[in-house]
């Protein structure tokens, strides 16, 4: 081989390499590619664990209690129902006082209930979700001791929240303003949410007056996730400022107003296969200031929110 022939595979070989990484790989291009993330779900029975803490942070910034919700829903889809939406099933409703023992609420065991897409998410009656108010109301814990009216209403937003994140922001929208609008990884939108007052008058005690205000809702297509082996679509909601006004009216003679601002924002794991839920992460910091007609007359809380929705097997279902 002459100096000449030896000199120009010397060349091919350094310039080689970088030929080979310049060129883009298949998973960058899979990356780019458009995605299409309000697919219909398959028709397939779903179990669903929903797990919310709330705790209590004191002025000096000292945690002071926690609440556990726990939440068990199956989901039965309408074409395997034969219902005109999906039926859902709670098969058991779970409370944790600190460190009192884990109570089950008996009133919501088995309850089932049908749930489809309404266009304004306000039934006839003035229901969010059309979820039946008269179900919350007098509730007792499984040693028939009352639940209080807080905890009753928070009992009542577990099935809220779980929807708002599976239906509201999880699936295609009416108007247009949904996760149907992202289409690539990076994309960011408005969701048709965004600044809507949904009703709080949740039961006799609270009054029509009350209401939740969201500020700009946001959902952003943050990437892709693997969620027990499933390829997901990682989608990221943000609530922005949001507000609240609460009336509450224990007895004729007593009215308690609580007026507070929340922020909360998180993470939807969606499989491109089926496009069901996954996995659901939300974090919110609510601050309140609660005026009472009794001492002490004002009171200020501050307190966070962890919430963990999680698809899992019938059988871990059934075994939780």
């Amino acid at each position: 081989m002459n100096r000449k022939n030896l000199i120009l595979i010397s060349a091919v070989i350094i310039f080689l390499p970088a030929l080979v990484f310049s060129q883009p790989s298949k998973k960058n291009a899979d990356l780019k590619r458009s995605f299409n993330l309000a697919g219909k779900r398959l028709p397939e029975k779903k179990f669903y664990i929903v797990e919310s803490k709330f705790e209590n942070i004191a002025l000096n910034g000292k945690r002071s209690g926690f609440t556990v919700y726990k939440l068990f829903l199956k989901c039965t889809p309408s074409k395997l129902a034969g219902q005109d939406g999906d039926v859902y099933t709670c098969s058991k409703f779970l409370v944790n006082t600190g460190d009192t023992a884990i109570v089950e609420i008996p009133a919501l065991k088995d309850w089932s209930y049908v749930f489809g897409i309404i266009q304004s998410g306000i039934d006839e009656k003035g229901q969010l979700f059309g979820i039946d108010h008269a179900k919350f109301e007098n509730l007792v814990d499984g040693k028939g001791k009352r639940i209080p009216q807080d905890k009753a209403y928070m009992t009542y937003n577990t099935f809220i929240d779980f929807h708002t994140f599976c239906n509201v922001f999880a699936e295609k929208t009416f108007d247009g303003g949904g996760i149907q609008k992202l289409k690539k990884i990076g994309d960011r939108i408005i969701h048709s949410s965004a600044n809507s007052q949904p009703p709080l008058n949740l039961g006799s005690n609270i009054s029509e007056v009350s209401y939740f205000k969201n500020g700009e809702i946001t959902l952003t297509f943050k990437g892709l996730s693997l969620v027990n082996k499933a390829e997901c679509a990682l989608v990221g909601f943000d609530s922005g400022e949001s507000s609240f006004y609460i009336r509450m009216q224990p007895s004729s003679d007593l009215t308690i107003e609580t007026k507070g601002g929340s922020h909360y924002k998180g993470d939807l794991y969606i499989d491109l296969k089926t496009y069901w839920i996954k996995k659901v992460i939300m974090d919110e910091f609510v601050v309140a200031e609660t005026k009472l007609p009794f001492p002490p007359a004002t009171v200020h809380s501050v307190t966070e929110r962890n919430t963990v929705v999680r698809d899992v097997s019938e059988k871990e279902f059934n075994m939780e």
